[in-house]
């Protein structure tokens, strides 16, 4: 069996291990958002679907085709290495990310994927086949449990291990370097395999002997419709669980880098609990574990209107990752519990894989198209009580039974009622919300003590993008982190004093266009914008654009990538406004992204970066770029005095330039902080760079 487990243990390391290093690669490309991530997870689980579908289809054959076959597959796919994405591929900025994510990653990493995809369902079945003790061959199962293993031990070695020490075209040319170890270790197993003959235990034929016959009897007949609906429903809830959870804790709890790694663990644990144990039962009960799933259900969607949606981040965090741990282990607990009997074992992956995908899809690409929030949370927990009926009543006895039932009513109606709390919490309030591939947008207007007007609001998930007071005598006041004090709003007026005839303005990141205030007759502003909807959003529902004096612009796509395209701009002031939630868009402060932004900058220019940030310390990295092209990095904070309608914020700023005259302006030498160095922190370039070096 050694052979056997140590090419399911290789596959499964490289197949999680490859989504980090290409997603890394591309993420940049499309604004840095967590969207890319989750389009990433559906193309890795469609091709999962169609190598478990290859794996199932492919035992029709005889096994010395099924052999041959394979090994000319695992050649060919050697064909696509190395695995670096084309900057071909990069996107213009107006089509849809999803299509042309799924294109790129299709070109660049199918076809290992998809070998890589096959491996698990077709050794165990190669490994079963082999087998004729019908005991022996269930312990094909537990391949799948060390194949989850793996790929947990890949998922964590990357952030850990490999991404801190190594570059990202290295880790691409070391990936490919193993993948050619997996397609000769895979080779031999298929050699091997290849002088199998079909023995009784995978013979669905009238030759099978009697042995086999009675082990199929005691494991029961072929799966039925009902088994395979009961695999798929179990499968795909289990990976709406786990992105819709990953989904609202790091957008709606807390926007805390590398969050998303550990759903996404507990999810894989899951399946190495479920299908490993003593004698290949797993450890998952239904007896100690049903309930407690059911019941931490009922517990997350209290969570999602406690508070109104905003629970505290030390109650929230645990209480969705155990809720995710717990729920998941239900359904792949009950996956593990209604397993075939090992002839079935590549139509049992099969069904899974499909149940997977179905699920990423309807998370990645439905439900941001039909729905306006994350309304596919809210449903996943009700379906919990909905499958904890279906499992009751198909397997439970006598008062267990009833007890399993009552459970999972229970849970139903609660997580029926918080669900519609949860709707009318999110229609109450706001006067505008929708969502795209970008995240949810929702524009609220609050009101203050001793306030004439309200002040309007535009929330992206728990970020907040930007705020205007709607009372005329204060809708032209710099809020947040824009005021005069702060270091661009100085920069800013220190421009339109020495510069009367007018400024040149660039800014990466509109929010709700409130730099556009600081513009007057003369001026011209560009703003870069990934989002098409927060364009829109900052003409019709603020008034800063439309108020402005100066002359503004808008360019639609990765800033980045627009910036390179364009003419030099001669800009002024470049403002640099992209860093305040979890997915931080490194690609925008690399030794590559400097040189960009220098080429658009007029010779006294200045380029601000804007560094406030909850859990990275991002000055130094600044201070690293500018020490190397020899200019001054100023770090300016400001503490603005907070007045009854909360509508200024402190900041911190990186000013970047050579212009003395700046540098010495009053207010910047009295805000100018000292930027301690962070030690072992090498320079970010696009092929190396690590944000745990920079958690505060």
């Amino acid at each position: 069996m050694l052979l056997f487990a140590l090419t399911v243990l290789v596959s499964s390391f490289l197949l999680f291990l490859v989504q980090p290093i290409i997603a890394k690669q591309i993420v940049p490309w499309f604004g840095g958002s967590a969207a890319v991530w989750t389009t990433c997870l559906s193309f890795f689980q469609m091709v999962l679907l169609a190598g478990y579908a290859y794996s199932d289809g492919v035992q029709r054959l005889k096994p010395r085709a099924q052999s041959i076959l394979h090994v000319v597959l695992l050649v060919v796919s050697l064909l696509a290495l190395p695995i670096v994405a084309g900057d071909h591929w990069k996107p213009a900025g107006d089509e849809d990310p999803f299509w042309r994510i799924l294109g790129l990653l299709f070109v660049t990493i199918g076809l290992p994927y998809f070998m890589l995809s096959t491996t698990g369902p077709l050794i165990q079945s190669w490994f079963a086949r082999e087998q004729k003790d019908p005991a022996v061959a269930r312990r094909a199962y537990r391949l799948f449990a060390l194949s989850n293993f793996g790929s947990l031990m890949g998922l964590l070695a990357y952030p850990f291990v490999i991404e801190p020490w190594v570059s990202t075209r290295v880790q691409a040319t070391i990936w490919s370097v193993f993948y050619g170890l997996f397609v000769l270790l895979t080779a031999l197993v298929a050699i091997r395999a290849a002088r199998q003959t079909r023995v009784a235990l995978l013979d669905d034929s009238a030759t099978s002997t009697v042995t086999a016959a009675s082990d199929v009897q005691a494991q029961g007949a072929r799966p039925v419709i009902s088994d395979l609906a009961l695999w798929f429903a179990l499968s795909g809830l289990a990976t709406i669980l786990l992105l819709s959870i990953s989904s609202h804790i790091t957008q709606n709890v807390a926007s805390i880098p590398f969050l998303w790694v550990v759903p996404l663990s507990l999810y894989l644990l899951t399946f190495v609990v479920a299908f490993e144990g003593r004698g290949g039962r797993g450890w998952y009960s239904r007896e100690t574990m049903m309930l407690p799933a059911l019941l931490l259900a009922g517990f997350m969607a209290w969570g999602l209107v406690t508070d109104h949606g905003i629970l505290d981040i030390d109650i929230a965090i645990p209480l969705y990752l155990v809720g995710l741990f717990l729920a998941c282990l239900f359904c792949h607990g009950e996956l593990a519990a209604a397993k075939p009997h090992p002839r079935y074992l590549t139509r049992f992956y099969f069904i899974i894989a499909l149940g997977g995908a179905a699920g990423g899809i309807f998370v990645s690409l439905v439900a941001p198209r039909v729905f306006s929030a994350y309304w596919e949370l809210p449903l996943a927990l009700m379906l919990i009580g909905f499958l904890g009926i279906w499992v009751a009543l198909r397997h439970g006895r006598g008062p267990i039974q009833k007890v399993f039932v009552g459970g999972s009513l229970v849970s139903l109606v609660v997580c029926g009622y918080y669900a519609g709390a949860y709707q009318r919490e999110a229609a109450s309030g706001s006067i505008y919300a929708s969502r795209n591939f970008y995240g949810t947008l929702k524009i609220t207007d609050r009101e203050y003590p001793g306030g004439v007007e309200p002040v309007r609001r535009l929330i992206h998930g728990v970020i907040l993008h930007g705020l205007q007071d709607i009372n005329l005598e204060h809708r032209d006041d710099a809020t947040t982190y824009y005021g005069e004090s702060s270091g661009v709003g100085i920069a800013l007026r220190h421009f339109a004093a020495t510069q009367p005839a007018g400024i040149r303005v660039g800014v990466i990141g509109l929010g709700v266009g409130t730099l556009a205030r600081y513009g007057r007759t003369g001026d011209h502003y560009r703003m870069y914008e990934i989002n098409p909807t927060v364009i829109e959003l900052a003409q019709s529902h603020f008034s800063y654009i439309k108020d402005s004096k100066a002359t503004v612009s808008f360019a639609q796509g990765d800033a980045r990538l627009v910036l390179e395209r364009e003419a030099p701009q001669q800009f002024d002031v470049l403002v640099i406004d992209a860093f305040s939630s979890d997915s931080i868009p490194i690609h925008l402060m690399t030794r590559e992204a400097l040189a960009v932004y220098r080429k658009h900058l007029s010779p006294k220019g200045v380029i601000v970066f804007h560094v406030t940030n909850r859990y990275l310390d991002l000055a130094p990295v600044v201070q690293q770029l500018a020490d190397e092209v020899k200019m001054t990095a100023a770090l300016v904070s400001d503490d603005p005095v907070i007045d009854s309608r909360g509508v200024y914020a402190l900041s911190d700023w990186v000013l970047v330039t050579n212009n003395t005259a700046l540098l010495m302006h009053p207010e910047v030498v009295a805000k100018r902080h000292r930027v301690v160095p962070i030690p072992g922190l090498a320079p970010w370039t696009d092929d190396f760079n690590n944000l745990f070096r920079v958690l505060k």
